[in-house]
């Protein structure tokens, strides 16, 4: 592994969502990052063959029967040498396998133990289920997606999950293991997805207090009630991105759309979807490209690893035959590797209790009373 979090290690306790998010950006930055799995892969979330489980990439797996004293008793040995700890259970769930931070902490106090939920250790809705849309719901993020007497459209897991929840536990952890370093004590990272998608709306309920940004989605500037901040279709049906707030670039805009500068508004609107329709995709990428005017193409998932920019900054990188976002940010001295492909759960379990000082015949104990499982059942 390389990266700037090489040496740090971290034990993962398999969930779904921001949880394996925030691992998998830790293992990118080149931490060490042990999974731990259920002896039986989880049916929960889309099914599909492991290569393809992404958040899952770049760390080990052992798969450890924690509903078994003598689990939880070798999961803590492998916290005991840990510098941090991810879960993302319900409030409580921790504590009733004996894994709480109470215990954990007596045994390694320097240990920073994140705790990733969707509303939170404490609160009403702690101890209720929940989803992406439902936290977001709260933070007034989805009231403000989407088009004018519309409802707002589900928008992915970005604001949620992944956004709200696991940039907000890998910042925390870092964070928690930063103040580590001086004090020599870990602490609890209580991150809640309704936490951080709130946090994310910072700028908006600035511009709400101002009088700048109203309640009512798709008429305010950055929501689609702009002109100059929206999507056009093209002659061939693909689209175009604008996003020429300054007037400087919206004056690049309208020559090289062709049409006369205007206020913005609907008039405005009309006679840009006019033009945009007059030429395809790509010719529009050629007249635009290298301009100021803040105009890109809509991209699908197919189109944008092919995209020349995307080439040359090597945004995507393929692993095991497949195509994936590369790690992000980019460091200019420790530059980090091409993550490992994601393993079948429990792949890695004797290579992993090695690691951490178990015997051979301690290992080989614990596989034949069925407390670990060192050999995947799992698909590639």
């Amino acid at each position: 592994m390389s990266g700037p979090l090489q040496g740090l290690r971290v034990v993962e306790f398999a969930g779904i969502g921001p949880g394996p998010m925030a691992a998998m950006l830790l293992a990118d930055m080149g931490a060490e990052v042990i999974r731990i799995d259920r002896l039986e892969p989880s049916k929960l979330g889309l099914t599909k063959p492991d290569r393809y489980n992404l958040m899952q990439r770049g760390r080990r797996s052992a798969a450890i029967d924690l509903k078994r004293p003598e689990g939880v008793a070798l999961a803590l040995r492998l916290i005991d040498r840990s510098d941090a700890l991810i879960e993302g259970f319900r409030p409580g769930t921790m504590e009733r396998l004996g894994l709480g931070p109470d215990i954990v902490f007596a045994r390694n106090p320097r240990l920073v133990y994140g705790r990733m939920t969707g509303w939170g250790q404490q609160g009403p809705l702690a101890k209720t289920a929940g989803h992406d849309l439902n936290y977001i719901s709260l933070t007034g993020a989805l009231a403000s997606i989407g088009r004018d007497g519309e409802r707002p459209p589900p928008p992915l897991s970005l604001i949620g999950d992944f956004g709200g929840g696991a940039l907000y536990l890998a910042f925390g952890l870092l964070c928690a293991l930063l103040e580590a370093k001086g004090s020599g004590k870990g602490q609890v990272v209580d991150a809640a997805i309704v936490d951080g998608a709130a946090s994310l709306m910072t700028v908006f309920y600035g511009l709400h207090a101002a009088g700048l940004h109203g309640t009512r989605r798709g008429t305010n500037v950055l929501d689609g009630g702009s002109a100059i901040y929206d999507v056009y279709v093209c002659a061939d049906g693909l689209e175009m991105s604008v996003g020429a707030i300054e007037e400087k670039f919206r004056a690049e805009l309208f020559a090289i759309l062709g049409i006369a500068p205007a206020k913005d508004g609907p008039d405005l609107r009309r006679r840009m979807a006019s033009a945009f329709r007059t030429r395809t995709r790509a010719e529009w990428c050629a007249l635009f490209e290298g301009s100021d005017a803040c105009v890109a193409p809509v991209l699908t998932l197919t189109e944008a690893p092919h995209h020349p920019h995307n080439k040359a900054r090597g945004n995507f990188i393929e692993v095991d035959g497949v195509v994936q976002p590369a790690p992000a940010p980019r460091f200019s001295r420790t530059v980090v590797g091409l993550p490992r492909a994601p393993e079948s759960a429990g792949a890695s379990t004797r290579q992993v209790l090695e690691t951490f000082g178990l015997t051979a015949e301690e290992i080989g104990a614990l596989a034949a009373a069925g407390v670990v499982r060192t050999a995947s059942r799992g698909r590639r």
